[in-house]
């Protein structure tokens, strides 16, 4: 006898048979075979993101940063010097030799009223006593108002230099970046080259079976083709490499994968104007901002030690020393009568330290070194003045040297490839040799390197020039 089941009930049966087989289906081309390495989702880094997670993952820019969080602390209490150092101690001794007080008491003559005698006593004093201290101390001096400009100014120099060392590692993450560009801009010139190669071989066979060319024409054929193989495995080898490196540079797994976004379209050349950009430089490069800032701070110490040194300080102090007059492990502490102070007191000291005065003591010596240093450091600017103003001169004159030497490379490279086409016509046709061919292809390769190097070689220059003069990258233009 068979028994009918109810038609939800096998609903509910063959939907519990049928979804995990479709699950298992849909999960199996997504399990990865043993011995195989873990795959990461390809991503398109720009210039912009790759700057931003250099600056994000950086440890040399994060341990700047954190070095300068004590200063910004500091910046932001100056006023903290005017507290006064207060201490507070309790004091519970105990005597190595028990100690008697002796001494004289008054008394009333029995036989003579409202007139006194007296009597000489003795008694064990207490071995053990309490006492307890209370201080405040605050010094003043003019160089400790001055000392607060010297606080922020300090604060401020390590500000500019956690922004030139940021500045820093933009362009050199973006200089890196154009870098590897070049090289993989090269590798897509190498793997053209192969295919040309590759064609030049289909035609020399063909050539060689029509009878047109010697076989020696075809065995020079596969022979250029098969050199080229090394070269683009070596290309892309040191490819590879640059891109762990990189990677690592961003704060990734070195083995993380990812493309670098191309150019669009042709760099652009700007016309620089060498007498305002040379302006700029002397106020705006972040190597020199740097110098002044660690020059004000420098001025203002200076000036602190000078008034610690050749100015009176006012001292201000309060001390209480209150001493328990019974036995501290018998009598009640709390008992006020038995407090006394012995020494506590309010004063009021000007002091003047005069070794300062003397040429030839420490103090004195000090102050003149750290003189000697300010100069040094107003000539270290001046000099870090006149070699950027050179330098971005320099750079000037390197960039239209550049631009110029791009536009012969591009008339270069249109005349190598219109030289190639007719070559490989009238090779085809059995009027030329193929080493004709080969060098002419060879020409054409290196024009088109010649040409991607100049053009990565002015977006690098636009880097140094703005780091230079201190405006943002991408500022002169060109797509940086």
């Amino acid at each position: 006898m068979r028994t009918k089941l109810p038609g939800r009930m096998c609903i509910l049966i063959c939907s519990l048979l049928v979804v995990p087989a479709v699950f298992s289906q849909e999960a199996a081309p997504e399990e990865t075979p043993l011995g195989s390495a873990p795959r990461f989702e390809s991503r398109l880094i720009s210039p912009d993101r790759a700057v931003e997670m250099a600056v994000e993952n950086n440890l040399g820019l994060r341990r700047a940063q954190v070095e300068n969080e004590a200063k910004r602390r500091a910046a932001q209490t100056p006023w903290n010097v005017f507290i006064p150092t207060v201490e507070l101690s309790g004091t519970l001794g105990r005597l190595n030799k028990e100690r008697q007080i002796s001494g004289v008491e008054p008394v009333p003559l029995p036989l003579s009223p409202g007139i006194y005698g007296v009597i000489p006593y003795s008694v064990d004093a207490p071995q053990w006593n309490l006492s307890a201290a209370l201080s405040a101390t605050l010094n003043l001096n003019i160089g400790t108002f001055v000392g607060m400009k010297k606080t922020i100014e300090e604060y401020h120099a390590g500000l500019v230099s956690v922004e030139k060392a940021k500045l820093q590692l933009e362009r050199d993450v973006r200089k890196a970046y154009y870098s590897m560009l070049l090289a993989k801009e090269q590798i897509a010139l190498l793997r053209e080259s192969y295919r040309n190669a590759d064609n030049r071989v289909t035609m020399a066979q063909a050539n060689y079976r029509a009878g047109l060319i010697p076989e020696v024409s075809l065995l020079q054929a596969q022979v250029a083709r098969e050199n080229m193989k090394p070269q683009i495995d070596e290309a892309e080898s040191n490819y590879r490499m640059s891109m762990a490196s990189f990677a690592m540079f961003l704060g990734l797994p070195y083995d993380t994968e990812f493309e670098l976004a191309d150019l669009s379209g042709n760099v652009e050349y700007v016309t620089l104007e060498a007498s305002d950009l040379v302006s700029k430089a002397a106020s705006g490069k972040p190597d020199i901002e740097e110098l002044r800032r660690s020059l004000a701070s420098l001025k203002a110490q200076k000036s602190a030690l000078f008034f610690n040194l050749y100015t009176p300080t006012l001292s201000l102090g309060f001390t209480m020393d209150p001493t328990f007059g019974g036995d501290p492990l018998k009598d009640s502490w709390f008992n006020g009568s038995r407090w006394e102070q012995q020494s506590g007191m309010f004063r009021i000291t000007l002091g003047w330290r005069l070794n300062a005065l003397l040429p030839f003591t420490t103090e004195y010596q000090s102050y003149r070194a750290m003189g000697d240093g300010v100069k040094a450091l107003e000539l270290g600017l001046s000099q870090a003045i006149q070699g950027t103003e050179t330098e971005v001169y320099n750079l000037i004159l390197q960039l239209e040297k550049t631009r110029t030497t791009a536009e012969a490379q591009r008339l270069t490279v249109e005349l190598a490839d219109r030289t190639l086409r007719l070559s490989e016509t009238a090779y085809r046709n059995g009027l030329k040799e193929f080493l004709d061919v080969q060098n002419d292809e060879l020409a054409l390769r290196q024009a088109r390197l010649g040409a991607l190097q100049q053009n990565y070689t002015y977006l690098m220059g636009l880097l140094d020039l703005e780091y230079a003069i201190g405006v943002p990258f991408g500022s002169l233009g060109g797509r940086n």
